[in-house]
């Protein structure tokens, strides 16, 4: 992926079960929990390049949110405070080699952002 690309989508949900079902009957989802992200079931679209997670609903997710492939989430951090962005979520480590955070736009959109390689 490149720099801007959406890279990753996260669906807020209350039963991981019964959005399993809803989401891999409807539109024909694979999904399934990887090794290391047990309790956030991942899912794969047909065309085997869309995919994102179910993950629990909480108080600040509520939405969908996608995420944005960058070079640099310090950078696209500084970028968007400059532009009148906030920082919702400071940057975690996923993996060895990735990274996420969550900012919001101007109008108080969440904005995920991803760096990194899913190889460790």
């Amino acid at each position: 992926m490149a720099h801007g690309d959406i890279t990753h989508i996260d669906i807020p949900v209350t039963d991981l079960g019964r959005a399993s079902e809803f989401y891999s009957g409807l539109f024909g989802w694979q999904i399934a929990e990887l090794p290391g992200f047990e309790g956030y079931p991942m899912w794969r679209a047909p065309n085997q390049i869309s995919g994102g997670g179910l993950a629990p609903r909480e108080e600040g997710f509520t939405q969908p949110r996608s995420y944005v492939e960058v070079d640099s989430i310090d950078e696209t951090v500084a970028a968007a405070l400059d532009a009148g962005g906030t920082v919702l979520m400071e940057k975690n480590q996923i993996s060895p080699t990735s990274w996420w955070a969550v900012i919001g736009d101007p109008d108080g959109n969440a904005i995920g952002l991803y760096e990194g390689t899913t190889e460790s």
